[in-house]
């Protein structure tokens, strides 16, 4: 079972991370931005990155210089700054995390966020130890490619086989479209910014308002 973060695990978890993409271009780039007007949601943050200093006016050159440097800083200060976001797991997480431990099944994460960022919200979240791997928005170009990296680590494990169900639960377009490009089965949540019938109108296997919702065995 694969989860996203922002708008599925959790949400409204205030402005530090955004604050630490514009402080990190701002000290590596020495350029001045804003995720005003990015469409963020549904994006890799290495994009939300790029956009960003192209909107400030910065060549594509520069950009692609200066990307390493700017992704190693923006984890360094959300991992510093992180608040406690315990209060804001989205409703009925904790209690399928649990479920899902306790029948054994193996849990990632496939988000936009950068690895540290994400590992620390999970982290500030309390969720940590329902999961155990990840892939995040360093590691691919577009969030199917992350899905294709979590199943390949999974099965490189041997933590399940060429015949395992395999469900990523989202709350954006976008998590669903990447589900269905690796040919496996897409929940979608209501969660988000995205409302509900917009996301039922990409055809996930199941749409719900909330993960209190999700009935297990309709899935294992």
């Amino acid at each position: 079972m694969l989860f996203d973060i922002d708008g599925t695990l959790i949400r409204r978890a205030g402005p530090h991370h955004r604050e630490a993409l514009v402080e990190a271009i701002r000290r590596t780039a020495h350029v001045e931005t804003t995720t005003e007007g990015v469409p963020v949601a549904g994006m890799l943050d290495r994009d939300i990155l790029a956009t960003m200093m192209r909107t400030a006016g910065m060549s594509r050159a520069a950009i692609r210089s200066v990307m390493p440097e700017v992704i190693a800083r923006a984890q360094s200060i959300y991992v510093r700054r992180a608040p406690d976001i315990s209060s804001k797991v989205c409703p009925g997480v904790r209690n399928l995390l649990r479920r899902l431990t306790a029948r054994g099944v193996v849990v990632g994460l496939v988000t936009g966020n950068l690895s540290r960022i994400g590992w620390r919200k999970m982290e500030r979240a309390g969720l940590r130890p329902y999961f155990r791997f990840g892939a995040f928005a360093e590691l691919a170009r577009d969030r199917a490619g992350l899905v294709r990296i979590a199943i390949r680590r999974a099965r490189k494990e041997r933590w399940i086989g060429r015949q395992s169900a395999i469900t990523l639960i989202g709350d954006h377009p976008n998590d669903v479209l990447a589900a269905r490009a690796n040919g496996i089965r897409a929940v979608a949540v209501g969660t988000g910014i995205v409302p509900l019938a917009e996301l039922q109108a990409h055809s996930p296997l199941i749409a719900i308002p909330d993960l209190r919702s999700l009935k297990l065995d309709d899935l294992l």
